[in-house]
């Protein structure tokens, strides 16, 4: 039964839902206890949702049903399910132990498991001098060129993981396509002590290539020697002929498999950059927290399945309550970065409108993800979520413990995440902005000219998700955990959650307008809106 028909089987409820206050489910006993759990070192209270335990328990049965348990297997187990482009989906078995690689990948593990030492390898070398620059010298920075999933995750990594950062090397990323990141880039960087990490599985991407020429002709231009970028540059990616041609040298170029998508691929080579800045110890950290959650969600009861429940609650709330959006707040400087991430990894994913057998759905999917780090949203976008008429699901993560010595501010900052999830759904009512603004003493004429205006409508509901410190082993159980809610997610969906076909047009396109900007005559698609627009750029390139 698809979710569009199981919603209508229970459409009185759903009307109940909407007229309930979440606050008044907390008069049902024992309700935090039964709305949380733990697994692999991270707490979720789902309390604050907007659901019943008779509801939920209705959604983990339907999920039954539906064979879910069947498509996670089949998942783990290697089979094709990304059927567009017939290719397994198995980002998952680079971070289990080699038993399970060769259980699921047969000869292909040896691969696998020589990528991997070449890997380590690379980051001992390199931290302790062995592999240098062209001169001798020692590398200090490493600049890592890729886009999307080629850099999300690592660009995630290297700012949650920052107290972790051990090697003494410093990590840049560099995705833009504009030109002036590309300058502010090189501003930082000695060219005889940068090494250069390009990723690309195609080593076709076009913002990537352009960034990797311009990097190029700098260290060339830096260090007259065409040996600089055989002996400072690495690649990860499946076109080892490209690469080389590009002037690598091939023992450089780690391989990248068709079955890792590109935004779940930190956990292969492309997390290169991110391991010589934690060093192996912790990257091997980082992948045990992400297999820890793996083993969670393929042996736990749905009932207690972190990732099935956040999916199943996700559904509730985009299909039935009809709640376009989820906001994503860290409360965690070092998790400032995770929100775009997970943009990615959840629009990306399941931002589809037609079904693995292509037909059209009859449901919305995935909902539109923001966020900001806490507490700046507080003075930003959350207004629109305490005091708009839009309902905005959230997600509040947030570590017990910080990273910093100034324990007075993280007191005050978990304190906050904790206040904002409480007053999202407690909200505030006229009667009490009345009540509020008597007790200060304000006049009859300023309480009815203000009080309207100090009313919140609550009833917001949230996920909190707490960590006692952010380590390498809990990223990695936080990152798992959003990847297989939305695998679920794209399950019941009944999308493929691992192509992204919409990417393409773009690129497509692109190709039109830059001929049409070299004054090529070739046919186009483009709108005259475009051509004006494409006009206007090639007068001003004249003028200058």
């Amino acid at each position: 039964m698809d979710f569009f028909t199981e919603i209508s089987t229970i459409k009185q409820a759903v009307v109940c839902a909407k007229n309930r206050s979440i606050l008044n489910l907390f008069d049902a006993p024992n309700r935090v206890e039964y709305f949380s759990l733990s697994a692999a070192d991270l707490y979720l209270d789902y309390s604050k949702q907007n659901i019943t335990k008779a509801e939920l328990n209705h959604l983990v049965e339907w999920a039954k049903g539906c064979e879910l348990s069947h498509h996670i297997n089949a998942m783990f187990s290697g089979d094709k399910i990304n059927n567009t482009e017939q290719r397994a989906v198995l980002h998952t078995v680079l971070r289990a132990p080699s038993s399970v690689k060769h259980q699921v990948l047969g000869k292909e593990a040896v691969e696998v498991e020589q990528t991997e030492q070449h890997m380590a390898q690379i980051v001992d070398d390199i931290c302790q001098g062995k592999l240098t620059g062209l001169t001798g010298e020692k590398f200090t920075d490493v600049l890592a060129i890729g886009i999307g999933g080629s850099y999300y995750g690592i660009k995630v990594g290297l700012s949650a993981l920052h107290p972790y950062h051990s090697t003494g090397l410093k990590v840049h990323v560099l995705a833009n396509v504009d030109g002036a990141a590309v300058t502010e880039k090189l501003e930082n960087l000695n060219a005889a002590t940068t090494l250069v990490v390009i990723i690309s599985k195609t080593f076709t991407t076009q913002e990537t290539l352009l960034n990797a020429k311009a990097i190029k002709t700098w260290m060339l231009a830096e260090l007259n020697d065409n040996n600089a970028i055989a002996k400072q540059w690495y690649a990860v990616s499946s076109n080892v002929e490209q690469a080389q041609s590009f002037g690598l040298n091939a023992a450089n170029i780690l391989p990248m498999w068709d079955w890792v998508g590109g935004r779940f691929s930190l956990w292969s080579a492309v997390g290169l950059p991110l391991a010589l800045a934690i060093g192996n110890k912790h990257f091997t950290e980082l992948k045990a927290g992400a297999y820890a959650m793996d083993l969670h969600f393929k042996t736990a009861s749905f009932e207690q399945n972190m990732p099935v429940l956040m999916a199943l609650i996700g559904m509730w709330n985009r299909n039935a309550l009809n709640y376009q959006s989820l906001a994503v707040l860290p409360y965690d400087h070092a998790l400032r970065a995770l929100p775009g991430y997970l943009q990615q990894t959840d629009m990306e994913s399941n931002g589809k409108s037609v079904s693995k057998q292509g037909e059209k759905l009859n449901w919305l999917t995935a909902p539109v993800v923001f966020g900001q780090e806490g507490t700046n949203g507080q003075h930003a976008f959350m207004q629109l979520m305490h005091q708009s008429d839009e309902i905005i699901p959230t997600d509040f993560i947030v570590a017990l413990q910080g990273t910093s010595k100034l324990d007075e501010h993280h007191k005050v900052l978990v304190a906050n995440c904790f206040a904002q999830s409480e007053a999202l759904m407690q909200g505030k009512s006229l009667a009490q902005a009345q009540d509020e603004l008597i007790a200060k003493g304000a006049s009859k004429e300023e309480v009815s000219r203000l009080a309207v205006h100090k009313t919140m409508k609550g009833n917001t509901p949230s996920n909190t998700i707490l960590m006692q410190s952010l380590t390498p082993n809990c990223l990695g159980a936080i990152l798992a955990l959003y990847e297989h809610k939305i695998f679920v997610q794209g399950t019941l969906w009944q999308v493929n959650s691992y192509d992204q076909w919409g990417v393409e047009l773009g690129k497509q396109l692109s190709e039109q307008v830059l001929a049409l900007m070299s004054g090529s005559s070739a046919n186009h698609q483009m709108s005259p809106s475009s051509v004006k627009l494409i006009e206007a750029f090639i007068q001003k390139q004249t003028t200058i």
